[in-house]
């Protein structure tokens, strides 16, 4: 049971609310939140031991794969997901100041990247500074009328913030999944089941093999995503999501079974249910 969960901290980022309900749907209220700066620290927080479990975002509905959680995971293949949340965003543009007084907007850059097209028309002047998260955009800009951050509207309770502005998001549908991760035996059953892997040849139809294989058990693959191997140019790692039907263990087992010759490195992150928060 875990007692430490490592997040993307500090308090206040959409990361630590994403834990609190994760923690919630596992009924572990009482464990210890751990917050982290960068991603690559939530993970390998897990990965080493030093907590028990972890939560990172790993897709965003408008921005697509959160790379520095997609990087995490390959390089910590023995790590699996236990549990997937969708987690609806909502981005408040926060300062001490007024509208007209902002030059600088600091966010985490996924998040300016979401409130780009509301930046260019409010705030075209004004610099974009990218932050660890956006609670902490939110603690470096208290006290400063010059500046503004994107962050949770809750967070404009805090300190001597006010919400300028909200939502700002461009796409009103804008929404998060975050993972469970812990270390452990691999669960076989579940909602969905993820895997990332990586051929033995770049050539003509080597990743359509690799998909065949998904195809031809008839099972639906809900995201396929590709990374950079980092060895050398041209050279890719892709990440999969099947969905499961009820008992669908056996199914997964099959697809690793017909998967493992095609790859050079498979790594098997298990079957976990997924669920989605009701906006509040």
């Amino acid at each position: 049971m875990p007692n430490s969960v490592a997040f993307l901290g500090p308090e206040g980022t959409y990361g630590e609310r994403a834990a609190l309900a994760l923690l919630r749907l596992e009924g572990l209220e009482h464990a210890q939140l751990v917050p982290c700066v960068g991603l690559r620290s939530v993970v390998e927080h897990v990965a080493d031991g030093r907590c028990d479990a972890a939560v990172v975002p790993v897709e965003n509905s408008v921005e697509g794969g959160v790379t520095a959680s997609l990087d995490a995971l390959w390089s910590n293949p023995d790590l699996c997901i236990r549990r997937a949340l969708v987690l609806p965003i909502r981005h408040a543009l926060l300062s001490s100041g007024r509208l007209e007084e902002i030059s600088e907007v600091l966010s985490h850059p996924q998040a300016l990247a979401q409130c780009s097209g509301w930046l260019a028309k409010h705030l075209p002047d004004a610099l974009q500074l990218a932050t660890t998260s956006t609670a902490e955009a939110a603690r470096m800009v208290q006290g400063s009328r010059f500046r503004a951050a994107i962050a949770s509207h809750s967070l404009h309770q805090q300190g001597e913030l006010s919400e300028l502005a909200f939502p700002i998001n461009d796409a009103p549908g804008n929404c998060t999944r975050f993972l469970f991760l812990q270390r452990g035996e691999r669960r076989q059953d579940g909602d969905v089941a993820s895997l990332a892997f990586s051929l033995h040849r770049n050539a003509p139809g080597a990743l359509l093999e690799a998909l065949a294989a998904v195809a031809d058990l008839a099972m639906n693959m809900s995201r396929i995503e590709s990374r950079p191997s980092k060895r050398e140019l041209g050279e890719y790692v892709f990440f999969v999501d099947v969905e499961l039907p009820d008992g669908g263990g056996t199914l997964l087992h099959q697809l690793t079974q017909r998967l493992l010759p095609l790859c050079e490195h498979l790594a098997h992150f298990g079957a976990y249910p997924s669920s989605e928060l009701e906006e509040s």
